[in-house]
């Protein structure tokens, strides 16, 4: 039997510029504007022990121009005083009832543990992220925000080069540095684990994996800060 040519059998020419039918749903409505708040885009950044990502979340934030907060601020943020209720009082009312909803979104889905002091973490990362244009390091930020607000950043490095680092940093013996990474390492998975029910070797959690040993502080803030500043355009329009 002769192949058939498919071009001896033209479409109808009402036919001929019509998009294919097959998955084909038709013109969309547009979508609808992002909600006020947050009002900008959020960087959180998971790191191993000795892998320099707080080096590298300083460094990104000094390049965007942002506030950043280390896993010692976000903590002492988070204790109960006047800092605290100053974070939580001074939102706008629209940003204190979309911190209290995710909050509430986050307790019910049993996605947060609902022990006193990690409440009050998590309703201060919230506040954090509510206003915008902030770089938080650890504790977990990344786990509470949204997705669609929250650029999502894990940096690594070889666990060699993660001793060397931490001998050198805190002159230790490679001994007493490869114990300092290994603890540090089981505490934040801990942590992570129990009140999160989440592990940070989850790659798939992170919008970016980045190894500080192959590619440098510098190169690794300028690739996150690239990131962010397309995701956030995406999200909130230009800056």
């Amino acid at each position: 039997m002769k192949e058939t040519d498919m071009d001896e059998f033209p479409l109808p020419p009402e036919e001929a510029h019509e998009s294919p039918r097959h998955g084909f749903q038709g013109d969309r409505a547009p979508a609808p504007p992002p909600a006020e708040f947050p009002a900008g885009l959020t960087v959180a950044v998971s790191r191993e022990a000795g892998a320099r990502g707080a080096s590298i979340g300083r460094r990104l934030a000094r390049k965007l121009g942002w506030q950043v907060y280390d896993q010692e601020l976000l903590e002492y943020v988070c204790q109960e005083g006047p800092l605290h209720q100053e974070l939580i009082e001074g939102l706008p009312a629209a940003a204190g009832s979309w911190v209290g909803q995710h909050l509430e979104q986050l307790l019910r889905a049993q996605s947060v543990s609902q022990h006193p002091s990690i409440v009050r973490l998590a309703r201060a990362i919230l506040a954090l992220a509510a206003r915008g244009g902030v770089v938080l390091i650890g504790r977990g930020a990344g786990l509470l925000l949204p997705a669609e607000t929250t650029l999502h950043v894990r940096v690594i490095a070889p666990l060699a080069d993660r001793i060397a680092y931490m001998s050198q940093w805190l002159r230790l013996t490679s001994e007493e540095a490869a114990e300092r990474v290994r603890l540090r390492d089981a505490r934040r998975a801990e942590f992570l684990g129990t009140h999160f029910h989440r592990q940070p070797g989850d790659v798939h959690q992170y919008d970016l994996l980045l190894n500080s040993s192959a590619l440098g502080e510098e190169i690794c803030a300028d690739l996150i800060a690239h990131a962010a500043r397309a995701k956030g355009a995406a999200r909130f329009g230009p800056v």
